[in-house]
């Protein structure tokens, strides 16, 4: 009962969310409780509650300062260099654009936090894709698919937990997936190329002609880069090249064009808070906060609470100042908190009623006798549902050693076990048990059912990938 009643919550979630009949945060709390009080222990939903917060406390106290010291970062002009050379990229080709927001997120993804990459790639991308009106749940798909497939270098968590779980050595587990992993990196930016293709059928491509630069009074012809790279607020004639904007598939135009152009703020190369004299000092914070992060120092919650208040007193020592970056980036902070304490509700009922426990002890019953000396590939299928459905920490600590010991009966290692578990991150990371898609859909301003419908496919077919390369290199 418990099980069907599990799968029954889950269901109805995101179902609710994705027909928009409820926000996430009144589905993530109401629906568990709802649940509780069914399954027959209403009278614990607080201690259920309770234990869920503690668990998630130190993840919305991460997130909650790493948005604060990443968008400083960004307010500051750390990031401007890498921005400007994907924008000169870009140009105003919407093909070219969903090309660099997987290479822009695949790169910020080497520091191993999510929530980081999906700040800075939003922070650039955004603007280019409203002023071009192009889908904005392209670009949280794109984001969120590149950012799944290194998600699982050695510092991002699933591989320590699955070498963990196993007691096995990380690198042993990583180095021999890495061209599984470039498999489906690969994967990522031809889907990015497809979905560029589209666009660009859908918009044609924007050229500006005979831009009046107001600052300097001269008429010349130049490309603009919408962003950092942009030359401010000057004036723009679009015309548009290509595509009667019909014969495409655009997804989701709607939730991308509702308000359009509403709160379009592209990053001003010469906005008040730039600190170029300071660009040395905050390369350097940033890298000795991701050292310390990699190398398990302090508490990932600590460390970015200390670079938060350092980076504020340094950047902006008037107290005036402060208060207004902390304003500045006060909505995002109280949006993705509030979606992590919601959160919480329903991991907490989920682990407190056992339904979890019932979930994955059913997944495994189920698995045909015949299957044994094909674990390794039943896992690394399971993993797509199962980590999409439950945290990384219940998949690796909970679900994969009773995987692994009964491919251990049938002769697979637990090497390749842990291998194949590492396949479903791409579509984990738009789970929404996840609290990094919130940054990345609440920066992004789209629903996260729009997200949902439109990235879950695609990231099922990433997935696959990896799992395919895997097979065929002999690794899974």
């Amino acid at each position: 009962m418990l099980t069907i009643l599990g799968f029954a919550m889950i269901a109805t979630f995101l179902v609710l969310i994705m027909l928009k009949k409820m926000s996430p945060i009144a589905a993530l709390v109401l629906i568990p409780a709802l649940f509780c009080v069914v399954v027959g222990k209403g009278a614990k939903l607080g201690d259920y509650v309770i234990d869920g917060v503690t668990s998630l406390a130190p993840t919305a106290a991460m997130l909650m300062f790493a948005i604060v010291y990443f968008g400083v970062m960004i307010d500051v002009g750390l990031f401007d260099p890498i921005v400007r050379g994907i924008l000169k990229f870009c140009k105003a080709d919407p093909l070219r654009i969903v090309i660099g927001t997987a290479l822009l997120a695949a790169i910020v993804s080497l520091d191993g936090d999510g929530s980081t990459t999906f700040m800075i790639t939003v922070s650039a991308m955004y603007p280019l894709y409203k002023r071009l009106k192009m889908s904005l749940v392209v670009m949280t798909g794109v984001a969120a698919m590149a950012n799944g497939v290194m998600n699982t270098l050695p510092w991002g968590g699933p591989t320590a937990r699955a070498a963990t779980a196993l007691k096995l050595d990380a690198s042993d587990i990583f180095v021999p997936m890495i061209p599984a992993l470039a498999v489906g990196l690969l994967f990522v930016f031809v889907l990015s190329y497809v979905l560029g293709r589209r666009e660009r059928a859908r918009l044609g491509v924007l050229t500006l002609d005979e831009v009046l630069v107001e600052e300097t009074g001269v008429k010349e012809t130049e490309t603009v880069l919408v962003g950092s790279g942009g030359s401010g607020d000057a004036r723009r004639t679009p015309v548009r090249t290509g595509g009667s904007g019909s014969g495409a598939d655009a997804p989701d135009e709607k939730a991308s064009e509702d308000g359009d152009d509403d709160g379009f703020k592209p990053l001003d190369p010469h906005r008040s808070t730039l600190r170029p004299r300071l660009y040395w000092f905050n390369a350097l914070l940033t890298v000795a906060l991701l050292t310390a992060m990699i190398m398990e120092y302090l508490p990932i919650p600590v460390l970015f609470l200390l670079g938060a208040a350092l980076a504020l007193t340094v950047n902006f020592p008037h107290i005036p100042d402060q208060k207004a970056r902390l304003a500045a980036h006060a909505d995002n902070v109280l949006n993705v908190s509030g979606m992590v304490f919601a959160a919480a509700v329903f991991t907490g009922v989920l682990q407190g009623t056992g339904m979890v426990d019932h979930m994955a002890e059913w997944m495994v019953d189920v698995i045909p006798e015949g299957m044994g000396p094909h674990m390794a590939l039943v896992t690394g299928v399971l993993s797509l549902p199962l980590t999409y459905f439950m945290s990384n920490d219940g998949f690796y600590f909970g679900v994969l050693p009773v995987l692994a010991e009964a491919g251990a009966a049938h002769g697979v290692t637990p090497l390749e076990m842990a291998r194949a578990s590492l396949v479903g991150q791409p579509l984990h990371m738009s789970s929404p048990l996840v609290p990094a898609v919130y940054v990345l859909v609440g920066m992004a301003k789209v629903e996260f059912g729009d997200h949902t419908r439109f990235v879950v496919k695609w990231a099922a077919c990433t997935c696959l990938a990896i799992l395919g390369a895997g097979i065929l290199f002999g690794i899974v």
